[in-house]
């Protein structure tokens, strides 16, 4: 092949020719190297990265301790498969999380590739558990690309498109939005229908949702929703799944966004941010729910390769030492507070959304109507890239933009972002 991979443009031809066009790339840049929260491309510019591969790296790029222990690991050895003999990182990690989940109660894990692996396995496990077919998930939710990973996720564009039939025995109900006059007691509600119409809730296997909704907009679930939640599933015998994997490792303030309410979930799935860019995903949960598949029946041939469980030992050693919970709260503060005064600027902004550092704002083309606008976002996010920002969009609507920034990121560079954005706003108004 004689097309030189240096030069940008013939890089850019190859994807077009040789990538799938399903495979979408929010911004028409090729990354040369990053570290902490910049990446550069390929023609040497430099951005302030707030998307951090969509939530992987709350550590930023490249940290020295994560890169310095898969160093380390790669040493020794880079795979076994723990089906075929076990090893420390793996039974490690797996104890550190279960003292993280829920402190003192031995809850155990069990370690894969991806995110839509590990929400499948939760339902593996909970139909094992409980003997019964159905799912509860929620409108807005999103749980993977896979065939039960689609048909858990509560959106139908760009996810589902033309690719059913989806697994059966999941049933989708309304999840809290004040903002769009959806409350707690109205999801309930409708939860509550669901099972007097379509599932009796003793046919229930688990309730799955994502404490904060992630690509559905991030929402977060107020505290009583969560509650009633918990309080329903122990009442009928269903396991209550939270899905963690947007939100887990500090994203929100806490380790997990379950805390925030109180309530003890009986599987948590974990991905993104885990290992600090290395893929590994899982799923901890209580030992007496979990322990219900028959050895052979849980697992995967890369399912807690050692360099991710390195990598994520090490991500977890970089938050018990950078103190990156307190720091998430502050980053969020100090973005929320700059989105508010640029929300009384912009009619446009519909909505400040914050929990940590988790932070979104919603767009709508009518602050009376609050009809969403997609086509502004679309603008936004290329005029942000021209100021030097990346940041992405997400939504039933693809009408909010989610700021996903480093734990580790400058009080300097979150006052960049802020009035990178600031300036992406104006253009954006200008161009359309």
């Amino acid at each position: 092949m004689n097309q030189n991979l240096g030069d940008k443009q013939s890089v850019a031809a190859m994807r077009n020719t040789f990538v799938a066009r399903g495979v979408a790339t929010a911004h028409p840049i090729v990354a040369s190297r990053a570290a902490g929260a910049y990446l550069w491309d390929d023609a040497g510019r430099k951005y302030l990265d707030f998307v951090g591969g969509i939530g992987v790296l709350n550590v930023g790029h490249n940290h020295p301790a994560v890169v310095a222990a898969v160093q380390k690991q790669l040493e020794s050895y880079s795979h076994v498969c723990f089906q075929v003999a076990s090893y420390e990182p793996y039974i490690r990690l797996a104890a550190r999380l279960s003292e993280l989940v829920a402190p003192g109660q031995g809850y155990k894990s069990v370690f894969l590739t991806t995110g839509a692996e590990a929400v499948e396995n939760a339902i593996k496990i909970a139909r094992g558990y409980t003997n019964r077919p159905g799912v509860i998930a929620f409108r807005g939710g999103f749980h993977g690309r896979t065939l039960l990973g689609m048909s858990l996720t509560g959106m139908s564009a760009p996810y589902k498109q033309n690719f059913g039939p989806f697994a059966p025995d999941v049933y989708h109900a309304p999840y809290p939005n004040a903002y769009r006059g959806i409350s707690s007691e109205d999801a309930l509600k409708a939860l509550h229908t669901i099972f007097s119409t379509q599932i009796q809730p003793d046919r229930v296997a688990a309730i799955i949702l994502e404490p904060v909704q992630g690509d559905g907009g991030f929402l977060a679930a107020p505290d009583e929703f969560m509650e009633a939640l918990r309080e329903l599933a122990t009442k009928h015998g269903i396991v209550l799944i939270c899905d963690e994997i947007q939100t887990g490792f500090g994203r929100t303030g806490k380790m997990f966004g379950f805390q925030h309410s109180g309530i003890e979930p009986d599987l948590v799935t974990v991905a993104k941010s885990l290992a600090g860019g290395l893929p590994i995903s899982g799923v901890v949960g209580r030992p007496e729910i979990i322990d219900a598949p028959q050895p052979g029946g849980l697992g995967g041939t890369y399912g807690g390769n050692p360099l991710s469980c390195a990598a994520a030992n090490a991500v977890l050693d970089i938050f018990e030492r950078e103190n990156l919970l307190e720091r998430s709260v502050k980053i969020g503060e100090q973005l929320r507070m700059g989105l508010e005064e640029l929300k009384s600027q912009h009619v446009e902004m519909g909505e400040v959304r914050q929990i940590g550092a988790m932070v979104a704002v919603e767009f709508v083309s009518d602050a009376q109507t609050k009809t969403p606008d997609g086509s502004v976002v679309n603008r936004i996010l290329d005029a942000a890239r021209e100021e030097g920002l990346l940041i992405i969009k997400c939504g039933v609507e693809r009408n909010v933009v989610r700021f996903l920034s480093p734990l580790t990121v400058s009080d300097r560079d979150i006052a960049d972002a802020l009035g990178m954005f600031g300036r992406a706003l104006v253009a954006a108004k200008k161009a359309g």
